[in-house]
């Protein structure tokens, strides 16, 4: 019966309105202007990333780009040093650190990635500023918008586009400016050389910026970001929130600021609504924690300005817990956030110690298979290697070869120098020859050492066997 009543009454909705609720396109949504202590921090925050990534191509350290991707010379710098495919255990462990510090931060104060330092949030941020001084803000926007096309709205919305394609232009020559040195990269757009693929991926990249931060902007947060589906996995009662004391604020009502609210039975909250029009997403805090939310902390900037002018206390909106909220006690040092930072500080330490002990020539031995073994004219038993060396330094060096292990081992190296350019892989031909009489088992442990001449310290070592005929035989 309750099931045929339910089907009746969902048959009884228009098919508009179900086409409406599929179907609905998204408003527009025009952010107010906000200042505060997190607005200030907010700027710093993406003056200091997007200098970095602007800056950092143009600087260079003993005559290197200071980071270079070099893709085809498959060799990355990173602040002085080199790192090769052989090292691609430290890009494990740098994704491993990114996962890590982001369920800490997520754990311990929300969305802070979200909010201050994602690349969505920081160009969304430069395209913002720019459409606000083109078009002016919130109010100005939306009346331009609401108006007839003429002479004026066209000229201001053609200068915009016209920024923001500058910058996102510019933004993909930077960052093709990571892969190919930059100054090699703007002398060949100046003189129209570039390569094929470098157009490409100044064209993708500067594409992908001006569709997410000129266009997509929050939908790409909302629709397109997996993380705001997962964050809530991360969060607990003591996750510090940009939140909404209820307690204080409801019920809202509108009120002259010489009237005593607590009698007219109301709240804190004066529902002027600035706390929604200032939210990039769209969303009004006061209806809960919501996953559209990306802490930028606007809403607390705009809140306390109405409160200062209120003579209320700040914090209606704030950063809080759900059980500071709720009356209970909070607990910042907890369980999760211990694990978290215990294991970021562990992973961190060793990566860093890795790198910094980390040797810059490496060796492989391989056997000739040929034959386990073969006996000289002189009457002695000879092995014969081929030693890959990897020069792994920003320098050419040139190298000896030793081997110990066999009492009277006698090295014989088939190049007449052992000299390896930065990043050569070089095939050594070596052979080792012993005399039967020191061969006490029949497959020795013999250790091959390799050390550049002109700097002891690019130095290292690597165990082989050495065969030979049955002892007494």
């Amino acid at each position: 019966m309750n099931q045929e009543k339910s089907t009746e009454t969902v048959s009884k909705i228009p098919l508009n309105e179900v086409q409406k609720t599929l179907y609905q396109t998204n408003d527009k949504i025009y952010p107010r202007k906000v200042s505060g202590l997190f607005a200030r921090l907010k700027f710093l925050s993406g003056f200091v990333l997007l200098g970095l990534f602007y800056g950092l191509p143009w600087i260079n350290l003993n005559g290197q780009q200071i980071v270079l991707f070099d893709l085809p010379g498959r060799k990355f710098h990173l602040f002085g040093m080199t790192f090769w495919p052989q090292d691609a255990i430290y890009l494990a462990f740098l994704l491993i650190l990114a996962g890590l510090s982001l369920f800490f931060f997520t754990t311990l104060a929300g969305r802070l990635w979200c909010g201050f330092a994602c690349p969505q949030t920081v160009w969304t941020d430069v395209f913002l500023w720019m459409e606000r001084t083109i078009e002016g803000d919130r109010p100005q926007r939306m009346k331009l918008d609401k108006a007839p096309w003429s002479a004026r709205k066209i000229r201001i919305k053609i200068t915009k586009q016209l920024a923001w394609i500058s910058f996102a232009l510019f933004t993909g020559f930077t960052f093709v400016g990571f892969f190919t040195p930059v100054r090699d990269l703007s002398q060949a757009l100046l003189n129209f050389t570039l390569t094929p693929w470098e157009i490409f991926w100044l064209l993708f990249y500067g594409f992908a910026t001006y569709g997410n931060a000129g266009w997509m902007r929050e939908q790409v947060c909302i629709y397109m970001c997996p993380y705001a589906r997962f964050q809530s996995a991360m969060f607990d009662h003591d996750t510090l929130i940009v939140a909404y004391d209820k307690g204080r604020g409801e019920p809202r009502g509108a009120r002259n600021k010489s009237a005593d609210y607590q009698a007219e039975g109301l709240g804190q909250c004066i529902n002027c609504t600035l706390c929604a029009q200032v939210c990039p997403t769209g969303i009004d805090i006061r209806d809960g924690l919501q996953y559209q939310c990306v802490s930028c902390s606007a809403c607390i900037d705009v809140c306390n300005e109405v409160m200062d002018k209120m003579n209320y206390p700040r914090g209606l909106i704030r950063y809080t817990t759900e059980n500071t909220l709720n009356n209970k006690p909070t607990h910042i040092l907890r369980p999760r956030i211990l694990l978290y930072g215990s294991v970021l500080l562990i992973i961190l330490i060793g990566v860093v110690y890795s790198i910094t002990q980390r040797n810059l020539v490496a060796l492989d031995v391989l056997r000739d298979r040929n034959s386990l073994y073969r006996d000289t004219s002189e009457g002695m038993v000879e092995n014969v290697y081929t030693l890959k060396l990897i020069n792994m330094d920003d320098q050419t060096h040139e190298y000896q070869i030793n081997a110990t292990g066999v009492e009277g081992l006698t090295v014989r190296v088939e190049l007449p120098k052992v000299q390896a350019e930065s990043g050569e892989v070089l095939d050594v031909p070596v052979s080792l020859s012993a005399s039967p009489s020191q061969l006490k088992v029949r497959s020795s442990e013999v250790e091959f050492t390799v050390q550049a001449v002109d700097n002891p310290s690019l130095k290292t070592t690597t165990k082989a066997r050495f065969l030979g005929p049955v002892p007494g035989r």
